[in-house]
């Protein structure tokens, strides 16, 4: 295979810088290439395919939904959406769900629960608080929220009433918001995704818990990214021990089909009325049984438990491996959700692990991203550290920081 020439797309529009690979089928954890070749697959479309790829309780629940009814339209009951809603509200401790189609328009759609919120208040122009290095989405106002200056240029100008504050510092989170009226949310990752997998500490999310509490602010937290199991829960958060007002949900729910909810307690639930947010294909009957078959599944083969134990381990020996070498800052995340950092920035490395057979991302410049699926083996996280740690030290010693 060729790193250097991609196959040729010419009516599709430029919006990607693609690998020279296109991807045919897969199997649990491996995906083979139209050529032939085989790849084991440490980036799960992105923290996507939680089951793996043609997982054999999920692909006949999806064709037998296909045969029955796809689309219908939110003009009429989904039965699905109730379903799905009961179980996402059973698991977060939360109260309702909206269903859309991506974490781009769930993170939407808390911000205008946001302002909904402070309009409800009597507060005109409402203000939220976004995090450096957060990654939202590329609507306009999700771009706005996001912290990535490089993604927003040349789409100005952004959309006002975000107040922009570094990770874990609730004193730097006070003062940026002491004697303002107007702010109504505080809204981040637990673990930053794009951002370079950054968590937030546990300590501070029940500080910023205690804090909106007090100042009758909505919590809100993306877990578009870091939810669905990926770190040994349902949704990262619950490691703190707290409940968020407002959830964002994505990526996983669906296993690879298009999904999006926001999933809201008490405070948040009944802001929306009829009229005020909708969707064409959110909640089609096709995304619900994805969700629920997905949920049902991670339940039976206890997938948190193996994103936990199959996590630790995979960051255990990555450690070992590449742990304390020099250009090596840091091997951080939880679960199956893992970044390893280094001084420079280390795109080829993309490539590289490509030629290798093994698929992942490097995200923020310098820092290697392994989200893969939930179902993850022992034997293939050591695969992953074979593959990988070669192809790091050889980076490391020909590329100067």
């Amino acid at each position: 295979m060729s790193a250097t020439a991609a196959p040729s797309s010419p009516h599709v529009m430029n919006t990607y810088g693609r690998l020279p690979i296109a991807l045919s089928h897969g199997q649990g954890c491996r995906v083979w290439d139209t050529e032939g070749r085989a790849y084991l697959d440490g980036l799960g479309g992105i923290a996507v395919n939680t089951l793996g790829h043609n997982h054999p309780e999920l692909v006949p629940a999806l064709q037998e939904q296909i045969a029955k009814l796809i689309h219908s339209s939110n003009y009429y009951h989904v039965p699905g959406q109730e379903q799905l809603a009961t179980k996402l509200t059973e698991l977060s401790g939360l109260t309702n769900a909206f269903f859309c189609c991506t974490g781009l328009e769930a993170n939407e759609a808390a911000l205008k629960l946001a302002r909904k919120f402070g309009h409800d208040k009597g507060i005109e122009r409402p203000e939220i608080v976004v995090y450096e290095a957060a990654f939202h989405g590329r609507s306009i106002a999700t771009l706005s929220a996001t912290g990535n200056p490089k993604v927003q240029q040349g789409f100005g100008p952004l959309v006002e009433g975000f107040i922009r504050v570094p990770l874990n510092d609730i004193e730097a989170l006070k003062k940026a918001t002491e004697g303002n009226p107007n702010v109504v949310a505080v809204f981040f990752e637990t673990i930053q995704g794009e951002g370079g997998i950054h968590p937030m500490r546990w300590e501070y999310l029940r500080q910023v818990r205690q804090l909106c509490d007090e100042r009758d602010w909505l919590m809100m937290i993306d877990e578009v990214q870091c939810g669905m199991g990926r770190t040994g829960k349902w949704f990262a958060h619950q490691w703190a021990g707290i409940k968020p007002d407002v959830m964002p949900l994505a990526k996983g729910l669906g296993s690879g089909v298009p999904i999006g909810a926001v999933v809201a307690g008490p405070r948040a639930a009944n802001l929306f009325a009829p009229g005020n947010h909708g969707t064409t294909f959110g909640g089609n009957p096709l995304a619900m049984r994805a969700g629920i078959e997905t949920i049902r599944i991670m339940e039976e083969h206890k997938l948190l438990d193996n994103a936990a134990n199959v996590g630790a381990h995979l960051k255990g020996a990555l450690e070992r491996e590449l742990g304390g070498l020099p250009g090596v800052r840091e091997i951080r995340g939880q679960g199956l959700m893992l970044g390893i950092e280094l001084d420079r920035p280390c795109g080829v490395i993309l490539n590289r692990a490509c030629e290798a057979g093994l698929l992942l991302s490097v995200t923020a410049d310098s820092v290697i991203r392994l989200v893969p699926p939930l179902i993850l083996s022992v034997a293939e996280a050591d695969e992953i550290v074979a593959i990988l740690a070669p192809i790091v030290k050889t980076f490391l010693a020909e590329a100067a920081p």
